[in-house]
Protein backbone atom coordinates (compact mmCIF):
# COMPACT_ATOMS: atom_id res chain seq x y z
CA UNK A 1 0.00 0.00 0.00
CA UNK A 2 1.43 3.60 -0.92
CA UNK A 3 2.75 5.64 2.37
CA UNK A 4 1.44 9.11 0.59
CA UNK A 5 -2.61 8.73 1.58
CA UNK A 6 -0.97 7.79 5.19
CA UNK A 7 0.94 11.10 5.09
CA UNK A 8 -1.17 13.33 3.61
CA UNK A 9 -4.34 11.96 5.69
CA UNK A 10 -1.76 12.43 8.86
CA UNK A 11 -0.77 16.21 7.53
CA UNK A 12 -4.07 17.10 7.57
CA UNK A 13 -5.41 16.32 11.09
CA UNK A 14 -2.40 17.59 12.57
CA UNK A 15 -3.43 20.92 10.46
CA UNK A 16 -7.12 20.93 11.85
CA UNK A 17 -5.01 20.10 15.58
CA UNK A 18 -3.65 23.00 15.19
CA UNK A 19 -6.03 24.82 14.09
CA UNK A 20 -8.63 24.23 16.44
CA UNK A 21 -5.77 25.01 18.87
CA UNK A 22 -5.53 28.87 17.90
CA UNK A 23 -8.90 29.12 17.71
CA UNK A 24 -9.05 28.65 21.52
CA UNK A 25 -6.78 31.66 21.85
CA UNK A 26 -8.82 34.99 22.71
CA UNK A 27 -7.69 38.53 22.38
CA UNK A 28 -7.84 40.38 25.36
CA UNK A 29 -10.10 42.26 27.11
CA UNK A 30 -8.14 45.24 27.28
CA UNK A 31 -5.89 46.84 24.62
CA UNK A 32 -3.10 46.97 27.15
CA UNK A 33 0.22 45.40 28.23
CA UNK A 34 -1.86 44.30 31.66
CA UNK A 35 -4.48 43.10 29.46
CA UNK A 36 -1.83 40.66 27.25
CA UNK A 37 -0.32 39.33 30.82
CA UNK A 38 -4.35 38.49 31.72
CA UNK A 39 -4.08 35.88 28.91
CA UNK A 40 -0.02 34.98 28.90
CA UNK A 41 -1.21 31.10 30.59
CA UNK A 42 -3.30 30.54 27.60
CA UNK A 43 -0.46 31.72 25.51
CA UNK A 44 2.05 29.75 27.06
CA UNK A 45 -0.17 26.72 27.51
CA UNK A 46 -1.05 26.91 23.21
CA UNK A 47 2.76 27.16 22.78
CA UNK A 48 3.80 24.00 24.86
CA UNK A 49 0.64 22.26 22.50
CA UNK A 50 2.01 23.85 19.30
CA UNK A 51 5.64 22.38 20.26
CA UNK A 52 4.39 18.85 21.10
CA UNK A 53 2.17 18.77 18.02
CA UNK A 54 5.21 20.26 15.72
CA UNK A 55 7.50 17.72 17.55
CA UNK A 56 5.24 15.01 16.25
CA UNK A 57 5.00 15.99 12.68
CA UNK A 58 8.47 16.66 12.05
CA UNK A 59 9.01 13.10 13.48
CA UNK A 60 5.67 11.68 11.74
CA UNK A 61 7.34 13.22 8.55
CA UNK A 62 10.77 11.43 9.10
CA UNK A 63 9.32 8.17 10.25
CA UNK A 64 7.05 7.56 7.15
CA UNK A 65 9.69 9.25 4.69
CA UNK A 66 12.09 6.25 5.70
CA UNK A 67 8.93 3.70 4.76
CA UNK A 68 9.01 2.38 1.09
CA UNK A 69 4.97 1.07 1.94
CA UNK A 70 2.56 0.91 4.68
CA UNK A 71 0.40 -2.29 5.80
CA UNK A 72 -3.48 -2.79 7.75
CA UNK A 73 -1.21 -2.49 10.50
CA UNK A 74 0.47 0.64 10.00
CA UNK A 75 -3.03 2.81 9.09
CA UNK A 76 -4.46 1.37 12.33
CA UNK A 77 -1.55 2.09 14.09
CA UNK A 78 -1.10 5.97 12.95
CA UNK A 79 -4.90 6.46 13.30
CA UNK A 80 -4.39 5.39 17.62
CA UNK A 81 -1.35 7.99 17.12
CA UNK A 82 -3.72 10.70 15.82
CA UNK A 83 -6.66 9.91 18.10
CA UNK A 84 -4.47 10.68 21.20
CA UNK A 85 -3.32 13.84 19.38
CA UNK A 86 -6.50 15.18 18.17
CA UNK A 87 -7.13 15.18 21.98
CA UNK A 88 -4.39 17.79 23.17
CA UNK A 89 -6.52 20.93 22.57
CA UNK A 90 -9.53 19.80 24.04
CA UNK A 91 -6.66 18.83 27.58
CA UNK A 92 -4.74 21.58 26.62
CA UNK A 93 -7.70 23.75 27.73
CA UNK A 94 -8.91 22.07 30.20
CA UNK A 95 -5.56 22.60 31.89
CA UNK A 96 -5.81 26.33 30.78
CA UNK A 97 -9.04 27.01 31.67
CA UNK A 98 -9.13 24.88 35.40
CA UNK A 99 -6.04 27.55 35.98
CA UNK A 100 -3.48 24.34 35.76
CA UNK A 101 -5.24 22.45 38.77
CA UNK A 102 -4.23 19.08 39.57
CA UNK A 103 -7.01 16.81 37.46
CA UNK A 104 -6.48 18.55 34.38
CA UNK A 105 -2.83 18.58 34.46
CA UNK A 106 -2.99 14.83 34.99
CA UNK A 107 -5.36 14.50 32.23
CA UNK A 108 -2.75 16.52 29.90
CA UNK A 109 0.03 14.73 31.09
CA UNK A 110 -1.84 11.40 30.44
CA UNK A 111 -2.75 12.47 27.05
CA UNK A 112 1.10 13.09 26.32
CA UNK A 113 1.93 9.70 27.68
CA UNK A 114 -0.72 8.17 25.53
CA UNK A 115 0.89 9.88 22.77
CA UNK A 116 3.72 8.90 23.05
CA UNK A 117 2.97 4.80 23.18
CA UNK A 118 1.33 5.35 20.42
CA UNK A 119 4.21 6.78 18.30
CA UNK A 120 6.32 3.93 19.98
CA UNK A 121 3.32 1.46 18.70
CA UNK A 122 3.64 2.97 14.99
CA UNK A 123 7.39 3.05 15.09
CA UNK A 124 7.70 -0.51 15.93
CA UNK A 125 4.83 -1.42 13.23
CA UNK A 126 6.66 0.29 10.55
CA UNK A 127 9.89 -1.69 11.92
CA UNK A 128 8.19 -5.05 11.83
CA UNK A 129 7.33 -4.25 7.90
CA UNK A 130 10.87 -2.84 6.88
CA UNK A 131 12.56 -5.82 9.10
CA UNK A 132 15.54 -5.06 11.87
CA UNK A 133 17.40 -3.89 8.73
CA UNK A 134 15.44 -1.21 7.12
CA UNK A 135 16.39 2.32 7.71
CA UNK A 136 14.40 3.08 10.02
CA UNK A 137 15.49 0.98 12.83
CA UNK A 138 18.84 1.81 11.86
CA UNK A 139 17.57 5.47 12.00
CA UNK A 140 16.67 5.00 15.32
CA UNK A 141 19.01 2.95 17.04
CA UNK A 142 18.92 3.23 20.51
CA UNK A 143 16.88 6.05 21.00
CA UNK A 144 17.38 7.74 24.24
CA UNK A 145 14.74 10.12 23.68
CA UNK A 146 11.87 7.78 23.17
CA UNK A 147 12.59 5.44 26.30
CA UNK A 148 13.43 8.83 28.48
CA UNK A 149 10.37 10.81 27.49
CA UNK A 150 7.45 8.41 28.80
CA UNK A 151 9.61 7.94 32.42
CA UNK A 152 9.60 11.75 32.14
CA UNK A 153 6.02 11.74 31.75
CA UNK A 154 5.05 9.14 34.47
CA UNK A 155 7.70 11.19 36.41
CA UNK A 156 5.36 14.77 35.70
CA UNK A 157 2.33 12.81 36.88
CA UNK A 158 3.98 12.11 40.02
CA UNK A 159 5.21 15.48 40.55
CA UNK A 160 1.62 16.75 39.42
CA UNK A 161 0.41 15.51 42.46
CA UNK A 162 2.58 16.82 44.81
CA UNK A 163 2.29 20.66 42.65
CA UNK A 164 0.65 20.86 39.19
CA UNK A 165 2.88 23.62 38.38
CA UNK A 166 5.98 21.15 38.73
CA UNK A 167 4.09 18.11 36.31
CA UNK A 168 4.13 20.75 33.81
CA UNK A 169 7.64 21.74 33.78
CA UNK A 170 8.73 17.82 33.63
CA UNK A 171 6.60 18.31 30.33
CA UNK A 172 7.91 21.18 29.01
CA UNK A 173 11.23 19.15 29.81
CA UNK A 174 10.57 16.45 27.29
CA UNK A 175 9.64 19.05 24.60
CA UNK A 176 12.80 20.61 25.06
CA UNK A 177 14.74 17.31 24.67
CA UNK A 178 12.72 16.80 21.45
CA UNK A 179 13.32 19.97 20.35
CA UNK A 180 16.87 19.44 19.72
CA UNK A 181 17.27 17.97 16.16
CA UNK A 182 18.26 14.55 16.28
CA UNK A 183 20.75 14.42 13.49
CA UNK A 184 20.98 10.56 12.79
CA UNK A 185 17.42 10.33 11.99
CA UNK A 186 18.24 13.19 9.26
CA UNK A 187 21.02 11.83 7.95
CA UNK A 188 19.08 8.52 7.26
CA UNK A 189 16.28 10.30 5.26
CA UNK A 190 18.84 12.45 3.52
CA UNK A 191 20.50 9.45 1.93
CA UNK A 192 16.99 7.98 1.60
CA UNK A 193 16.19 10.84 -0.36
CA UNK A 194 18.93 10.96 -2.55
CA UNK A 195 18.85 7.36 -3.37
Amino acid sequence: MNKNRLEAFSDGVLAIIITIMVLELHVPDEPTWLGLRSVLPTVLSYLLSFVYVGIYWNNHHHMIHLASRVNGAILWANLHLLFWLSLVPFTTRWMDESGFVQIPVLTYGINLLCAAIAYFILERALIRQQGRDGPLAQAIGWDWKGKTSPLIYIAGLGLTAIQPLLGVAAYTIVALIWLIPDRRVEHFVTRAHQD
